[in-house]
């Protein structure tokens, strides 16, 4: 039993980890949506987003069994983010032509506008979350003899463990990039491109699906496909970062 137990722990600690990276890129599309509103409202979207994710979250351990037959939640999750990563790009080229329309465009999404849209972005990073978690989670020994949510106890509740807390990383990771956006307002458009980019890995999810089979399915948790993810978001943060130091500096002068 305390072999089990120390196996447990350790896929624990793993699922923390995951939840961590998953939580980064999360907590930027987060970032993004609610950075248009005051201050104090940005705060209470971000809490309410947090509640959302819990009761998503929640949800998505006791339906995965279900969930999984359908591809169309990610689907829609990854044409979501995709859609609000072009619609940014293409408001940011005819803002530079025309600053009202940016501004219009902003003044359309309100508080309870933004809330709605954090909570559908949650519910695709629910579903993300879940699948890598159950992943991992189905190769511990049954704890127990009953089952919840069509999984084992012991595995479920590891899984609830490891969600909940990464949902807390990416409601602190989310205020930190907020404020970032804030110093570095011309990172926005890196951030934006890291929204994309994440559309773009629910999409590969998406085709890798056992009722698509476009893509193999293992391909979204191979090293390879996780090393090109990485490196290109990284490798977007550290340009954006960049080009917003040096238009700080411009401004400066």
């Amino acid at each position: 039993m305390e072999a089990i137990l120390l196996e447990y722990a350790w896929v624990l600690v793993v699922l923390i980890v995951l939840e961590g990276l998953l939580a980064a890129d999360n907590a930027v599309v987060m970032a993004v949506m609610v950075k248009h509103l005051p201050k104090a409202q940005q705060q209470k979207a971000l809490l309410y987003g947090l509640v959302g994710a819990f009761i998503f979250r929640f949800a998505a351990l006791f339906l995965i069994t279900t969930l999984v037959n359908f591809w169309q939640i990610q689907a829609l999750g990854a044409a979501y983010l995709l859609f609000m990563s072009v619609k940014h790009i293409y408001d940011s080229r005819k803002a530079a032509q025309n600053p009202e329309a940016i501004q219009e465009s902003n003044k359309q999404s309100g508080f309870w506008m933004t809330v709605m849209k954090v909570e559908l972005a949650d519910i695709a990073f629910a579903v993300d979350s879940i699948l890598a978690a159950v992943a991992i989670a189905v190769t511990l020994p049954h704890i127990g003899n009953f089952d919840v949510g069509g999984i084992n106890v012991g595995q479920f509740s590891v899984m609830f463990l490891g969600g909940i807390i990464g949902v807390i990383m990416m409601r602190f990771a989310a205020r930190w990039f907020v404020k970032v956006l804030d110093k570095f307002p011309s990172l926005e458009t890196a951030a934006f491109l890291i929204v994309g980019w994440v559309g773009v890995k629910l999409a590969v999810l998406t085709l890798a699906h056992e009722k698509l089979g476009i893509i193999p399915h293992e391909f979204p948790h191979s090293t390879i496909w996780k090393a090109i993810f990485w490196i290109v978001l990284i490798g977007i943060a550290l340009g954006g970062y960049l080009v917003g130091v040096k238009n700080q500096r411009k401004n400066a002068k």
